[in-house]
């Protein structure tokens, strides 16, 4: 489970109909904003989620908003919804992970997060600072979207950066075919199962959207 928000509505999204343990339930664009200091080193990264339409308005109903359904919360509608998705399980990392090069970078918990209820799409964002200034000499910082469970299908939509303008960022999709294997071969181990997907296997790296920065070249 992704967050402890994940309540009723992710329980109408799976009464939706669907093949047996079709993955994802949740689809989500993301837009990944990596901020520099004045000193060149990275410092954080502005994470922005829009969520689907059905997911969306599962939530926004579940929540009793927008009673007169015309697609709009109030200011104070949106006082009460900010952070729904920030509720983080101490064991969920957040599903932005960041590399530079192949060596991991710790995250911070998220913080200053807003939200907003656009064209039906429910969208917050977040910043998550790195647990030091990273230094791009040492090789691409490379910031990846994926839920390892893969309940939630990211996809980047866009990717920057702020504060330096000798960077370039490229963002690099998956191998589908490669990861749609490597998730059948994991299925076919359940052999049908239906308790899988209350365990559903860590497939979600093999489908990672990455947004890969360099600087200075």
């Amino acid at each position: 489970m992704r967050a402890v928000w994940a309540g009723t509505a992710v329980l109408a999204a799976l009464a939706a109909p669907k093949p047996a343990l079709a993955h994802p339930h949740i689809f989500i664009d993301a837009a990944l904003e990596v901020v520099f200091a004045a000193d060149g080193r990275a410092e954080g990264v502005r994470v922005r989620w829009s969520y689907d339409e059905f997911f969306s308005l599962t939530l926004v109903a579940e929540r009793g908003l927008d009673p007169d359904f015309d697609g709009v919360l109030t200011p104070e509608e949106l006082v009460q919804i900010n952070g729904f998705d920030m509720g983080w399980q101490p064991e969920f990392q957040g599903d932005t992970y960041a590399l530079l090069d192949t060596a991991p970078l710790a995250l911070s918990r998220p913080m200053d997060w807003t939200v907003a209820y656009e064209g039906g799409k429910l969208i917050s964002t977040h910043y998550r600072r790195f647990e030091a200034p990273v230094d791009l000499g040492a090789g691409p910082l490379l910031v990846q979207s994926y839920d390892p469970g893969f309940y939630t299908a990211y996809t980047v939509a866009d990717a920057k950066v702020v504060g330096r303008d000798d960077c370039t960022v490229d963002v690099y999709e998956p191998d589908r075919e490669a990861a749609d294997q490597i998730l059948q071969e994991a299925l076919a181990e359940f052999a049908g199962d239906e308790a899988a997907e209350a365990d559903f296997p860590a497939v979600g790296a093999a489908y990672a959207e990455e947004a890969r920065v360099s600087c200075g070249g």
